[in-house]
């Protein structure tokens, strides 16, 4: 087991199991074609353009919740995700690998977002949640986990990562890029609070994980607001909202 954002620790000859390479993920996880890449926010637009609905460009980050094209090809330079061109070119597909993570308290309630604040003021509802986290290229879930409790719970938070549970595939139309399909691979992440987060009632806390989208001009988040539920909670709506989770911004 480990933990996030534990104290650090002397040097040692082991690998450190949280950040080996991932490995190879089945064939049937894997896109039908090689991801496309882009260089200018422009050349993206061109190409998205004619393969969208009418006006589905026009409304990122401006309709609720949407995000813009700039931090689409953000997410696409920094390797968080990756576009396909299917079977059928006329379309094409955002591929995400997703880290869900979930955290439980001493008394085994499930820690979930409600709502984040954006940089633009928006209120963008989360579901809930749980926390989750776009996974990086060669990045194992488990890592994943960890930088998330980092950037979304903060320093003073301490979660023992248990390992995770397996992934599976869920497509759907993208809630931050109407109009353009997603592809999750959704890697479930069990954890424990051990220390540093409120175990009842409401909270929130800071997001330190966008500063360089940020200086580039993107939508970021600003604040997350969380709070813990019960097991006889609705479950079939927490795995319908789990499965929609297409990273923090998804």
């Amino acid at each position: 087991m480990e933990e996030a954002n534990s104290p650090p620790q002397p040097a040692v000859e082991e690998p450190d199991p949280l950040v080996e390479q991932q490995q190879p993920h089945p064939d049937r996880m894997r896109p039908p074609s090689p991801p496309l890449a882009f260089p200018t926010v422009d050349s993206l637009a061109a190409f998205l353009r004619p393969r969208l609905p009418p006006q589905a460009l026009a409304s990122w980050g401006t309709a609720p919740g949407t995000k813009t094209l700039l931090n689409l090809f953000l997410e696409l330079s920094h390797g968080d995700c990756a576009l396909h061109l299917p079977s059928t070119p006329a379309h094409v597909v955002r591929a995400v690998h997703v880290a869900t993570v979930r955290i439980r308290n001493r008394r085994g309630a499930r820690l979930v977002e409600t709502r984040q604040l954006l940089s633009d003021g928006r209120l963008r509802s989360r579901g809930p949640r749980p926390l989750s986290e776009k996974m990086r290229p060669g990045e194992t879930p488990e890592a994943a986990a960890a930088r998330a409790v980092r950037e979304e719970l903060g320093d003073r938070a301490r979660v023992r990562i248990l390992g995770a549970a397996g992934a599976r595939v869920e497509e759907r139309e993208s809630v931050s890029y109407p109009g353009l399909l997603a592809r999750y691979v959704l890697h479930a992440v069990d954890a424990e609070v051990v220390d540093g987060v409120p175990e009842d009632g409401a909270f929130e806390t800071e997001e330190t994980g966008e500063d360089e989208e940020a200086r580039e001009g993107a939508i970021t988040v600003k604040r997350h607001f969380w709070e813990w539920v019960n097991d006889d909670d609705d479950e079939s709506e927490h795995n319908h909202n789990v499965a929609a989770a297409g990273a923090r911004a998804h």
